[in-house]
């Protein structure tokens, strides 16, 4: 899942397809006949803004395949109106006999899985000798009908207003924000916002399969990915083959406590950070350096110097070097950022460094990687997408009332992202569309064994929630990695992926319970 930060979520960058080529077979779906898919090479590269008529850019990923499937857009109504869900594939390498197709979804809600599997293929070398590796973008999201709410500069301006209103009108500017980004929503995108939830996405997936010519899906969800495949095992207990859910997402939660346990994983996160940062002496860890002395100062003092220098971006926004400043809300966002792989620990020492010297630049930079911001200032639809997805799936709407009630608990949760976080559960207030039942049911009798992976450290998915999906599922098999970042699979480590290789590409079922890093 992504950093929930209130109004202006984030986002990754958006990607265009070119697709051309002979039409595939026809088979017969739950909803109605499924068309074959066209595949054709293509290049992919990032677009703005969702542009769906965006011409192909070339990247240093691996030879990709682009194809669209149509889908209902009311499944209500298999007859009428269609979509189209754009495809990449990524064809198996050899050696080895085939397995068939392993379809992946990255994220989000609202995170584009043709460019992140055009860029992140590499990382799944070894699956990918055996499977053609598939990525789609789901109802949308990025090429896929993408729901459009805010202009790019309307963005801009909104990151750089109040995300922790503490005064009546601050809060009144808060809800006006929180109104017209619903309007807009509702201008733009009102035909597509009742249709894009995950039971809708987990029933395309469905007739992917169908269109892929696979009799079982073979999957690999991370993040929000997990609820997608968890739904899905729910719906399809009897059409999943070898599914891993990384990162997983407790569906039985409500939207405050998801807030709250988000919030107090942000911030163990963040200490370990600074644990580790402190540990370096003061020399590299300039974070540490006292002010006027080279004595180092201790995790719990690095952590506090965070939480000042953000509320001091709350009065007085940072200068940067690309020509915008860093406000509270991007700097929280940049902190937040580097805190989903120990990878970005150096930089944000470097961007608190800087920003301590009145400089927000590395920060911004972590910001807009975050939110799909690209240097021509062109947002990816994330934002959008994420709301909508997030509000037809649930029925919770908040108030500001709502949230000064809870906002003792997220303090106490997160000194440094509570806060903010606390405010992120209005989310959905005045949401055009009414939100399905909450929580989600993902239970999966007659469903083979499925891997749900959790990362002790996981600061956007807390721990807790993988061996709570797992019971939810009811034939979940739990591998823990006793590590820090976000999702399991990707750090590296060799006992979490041999277990899971092994899994999908032997189908070695590994002991429940078993314990990595």
């Amino acid at each position: 899942m992504k950093w929930a930060g209130p109004i202006v979520a984030v986002g990754v960058l958006a990607a265009a397809t070119g697709c051309a080529g002979q039409r595939g077979d026809v088979a017969l779906g739950s909803d109605g006949p499924v068309s074959g898919l066209e595949w054709t090479a293509c290049a992919i590269g990032p677009t703005t803004s969702g542009d769906e008529t965006a011409a192909p850019a070339p990247t240093s990923g691996a030879k990709a395949e682009c194809a669209r499937l149509k889908v209902p857009l009311d499944y209500a109504k298999p007859g009428g109106d269609t979509i189209e869900l754009a495809l990449i594939k990524i064809p198996a390498t050899g050696p080895g006999d085939r397995l068939g197709s392993l379809v992946f979804n990255f994220g989000g809600p609202g995170g584009s899985g043709v460019e992140t599997l055009a860029q992140a293929a590499p990382r799944f070398k070894n699956l990918n000798t055996r499977y053609d590796l598939i990525g789609f973008d789901p109802r949308g999201v990025g090429l896929s009908a993408p729901v459009k709410c805010l202009e790019d500069a309307r963005i801009d301006a909104v990151q750089q207003t109040e995300s922790t209103p503490d005064t009546p009108t601050e809060v009144a500017a808060f809800e006006r924000e929180q109104s017209a980004l619903v309007a807009a929503c509702q201008r733009r995108s009102g035909r597509l916002l009742p249709h894009v939830g995950t039971v809708n996405a987990a029933r395309d997936m469905d007739r992917l399969r169908i269109a892929l010519g696979s009799r079982k899906l073979d999957y690999f969800g991370i993040s929000y990915g997990t609820e997608l495949g968890a739904v899905y095992a729910h719906n399809f207990p009897r059409n999943v083959g070898r599914m891993v859910l990384d990162g997983a997402v407790d569906t039985k939660i409500d939207k405050t406590s998801l807030g709250l346990q988000q919030a107090a994983a942000f911030q163990r996160a963040l200490t370990s950070y600074a644990t580790d940062c402190a540990k370096d002496g003061p020399q590299l860890c300039p974070p540490s350096r006292a002010a006027g002395s080279q004595g180092a100062k201790s995790a719990d003092q690095i952590v506090a110097d965070v939480g000042a220098l953000l509320d001091r971006l709350d009065e007085h926004p940072m200068r940067t070097g690309l020509g915008r400043e860093l406000s509270q809300s991007l700097g929280m966002t940049g902190v937040a950022t580097a805190l989903y792989s120990r990878q970005l620990w150096p930089a944000l020492t470097q961007g608190l460094a800087m920003a301590e010297q009145g400089d927000g630049t590395i920060l911004l930079t972590l910001a807009d990687a975050q939110n799909g911001r690209d240097d021509q200032g062109h947002f990816s639809n994330l934002m959008a997408a994420n709301t909508a997805i997030t509000c037809v799936d649930s029925a919770e709407r908040h108030t500001a009332a709502d949230v000064e009630k809870a906002m003792p608990k997220f303090r106490n949760a997160s000194s440094v992202f509570g806060e903010s976080m606390a405010w992120g559960i209005m989310q959905c207030t005045g949401w055009p569309v009414p939100g399905g039942e909450s929580p989600a049911e993902v239970a999966a009798p007659g469903a083979p064994p499925i891997l749900v992976l959790g990362n002790t450290g996981d600061p956007a998915t807390p721990y807790a929630w993988a061996p709570a999906l797992a019971r939810e599922l009811g034939t979940g098999v739990l591998v823990t990695l006793q590590g820090e970042g976000h999702g399991s699979y990707d750090s590296g480590d060799t006992c979490l992926r041999g277990a899971v290789d092994g899994f999908l590409l032997a189908g070695e079922v590994p002991k429940d319970g078993t314990r990595c890093g």
